[in-house]
């Protein structure tokens, strides 16, 4: 029997982990020429052009690295670019953006007590602030500020910090924490794209041509390549976050956001630091914890619980979700999901250490656990997922009975209407 639910889940969960798997690959080049560059010795007898070199131990063999600020004389037979591992991580994280945030826009993009929004509206200020502010950031780094890097990156703050406030004032704090780590992100790979790859392959053609490649355009790369060095850690952030309620799920979200991206420069400040052999900035420690209790104060605001479960009450049942209110079994599931998961899916929970909801979803009335079907098929129901340990003794014919109902209510559904 085909369960698209379950297809749709393990679709979800192969592009999760093909971009993990990219992201690591980009993550982890990036950092590594960064120290690399920042490594550099000057010695005696380096070839004409070269900057510096450095010698490395890995794998059990050694390793002779040299760098041209620009090009070496001759160009090499073989040259490898560093770019897909950028670009597929950005269209992996693209292709999960549209399977959770898009086509799941109803329960985990719009939030009604923010913005009155049809799901099409949504999805369109999604993609749209993408595009928008990669034009934004492009504008400033080609205007004159280009020559002046301290304030363009502070200008690039204040950018992301206003990003972040438009975003909750329109979507879910989960959705609102993942767009501003798309936007951020769609900034990084652009700059890939857009400026540092075709400035390179500018000098390469040059090279290849005979004539003396113009030493601004490597300028002009590693502006951005700098950019993209103090955002990577804030952006693994952002997208860590949807699985932490204590981040997404407050009032104060993109006031942690920005604290993240200040702690991504403290962060990278040390290491680069340490790496280019000027010191040893201990004091960005001490700067970073601060800045980490500051945002553990921030989670536990109590206005946020209120605000939350607003939204929850307020918002009318769709279509969809209304076939799921109706259909065989639903009595029965009523009688199983709020009794054996509401000690901790509860607007006050009463599970021993439970403070919130897990991961903001509610499970006490019909509407909560209409919106919440898919998962609860999915963690209750195929699987047995939830409750954790099985702590409420769930059983199998109960189990059942929430796959009969929710698989009930999906035979309902007009064609092409998602399941919920």
């Amino acid at each position: 029997m085909l369960d698209i639910a379950i297809i749709w889940d393990w679709l979800a969960f192969a592009v999760r982990w093909l971009h993990v798997i990219t992201a690591i690959a980009w993550i982890g080049s990036s950092f590594y020429f960064v120290a690399l560059d920042l490594g550099l010795r000057k010695v005696p007898h380096l070839p004409v052009g070269a900057h510096g070199e450095e010698w490395q131990v890995h794998g059990g063999g050694f390793y002779h690295i040299q760098k041209y600020l620009v090009a070496p004389e001759n160009m090499p037979d073989h040259l490898v670019w560093f770019k897909w591992e950028s670009y597929a991580t950005w269209l992996s994280g693209a292709g999960l953006l549209m399977i959770v945030y898009w086509v799941g826009g109803e329960l985990y993009l719009i939030d009604p007590a923010k913005a009155d929004l049809a799901l099409w509206q949504g999805v369109l200020i999604s993609a749209g602030s993408l595009t928008i502010g990669w034009l934004v950031y492009d504008f400033l780094c080609k205007s004159g500020l280009g020559e002046k890097p301290t304030l363009l990156m502070v200008l690039l703050f204040i950018l992301l910090v206003a990003m972040g406030w438009g975003y909750n004032e329109v979507f879910t704090g989960r959705a609102t924490m993942l767009h501003l780590g798309a936007f951020t992100a769609t900034i990084m790979t652009a700059n890939v794209f857009f400026t540092i790859i075709p400035n390179q392959k500018i000098v390469v053609a040059d090279l290849k041509a005979g004539r003396t490649p113009d030493p601004k355009y490597g300028k002009i790369a590693k502006l951005r390549s700098t950019h993209n060095n103090y955002l990577t850690l804030p952006v693994v952030f952002l997208m860590l976050s949807n699985h932490y309620p204590l981040a997404f799920a407050t009032e104060y979200n993109w006031v942690i956001a920005a604290l993240v991206f200040l702690m991504g420069v403290t962060i990278r400040h040390y290491f680069n630091t340490v790496h280019a052999g000027a010191g040893n900035p201990t004091w960005t420690w001490l700067v970073t914890a601060i800045l980490f209790v500051i945002i553990i104060q921030l989670s536990m605001a109590p206005l946020w619980k209120e605000n939350s479960y607003e939204a929850s009450e307020n918002r009318s049942l769709t279509p969809s979700e209304q076939v799921f209110a109706s259909a065989e079994g639903f009595n029965e599931v009523m009688n199983i999901v709020p009794g054996r998961c509401g000690m901790c899916h509860a607007r006050e929970p009463f599970y021993e250490g439970i403070h919130w909801a897990p991961k903001g979803i509610l499970l006490e009335t019909e509407a909560d656990v209409v919106r919440a079907a898919k998962e609860i098929y999915l963690q209750a129901g195929l699987t047995n997922a939830m409750p954790p340990a099985n702590v409420s003794f769930m059983e199998e014919p109960e189990r059942r009975k929430i796959v009969e109902w929710y698989r009930n209510a999906r035979e309902k559904l007009p064609f092409g209407v998602a399941a919920r």
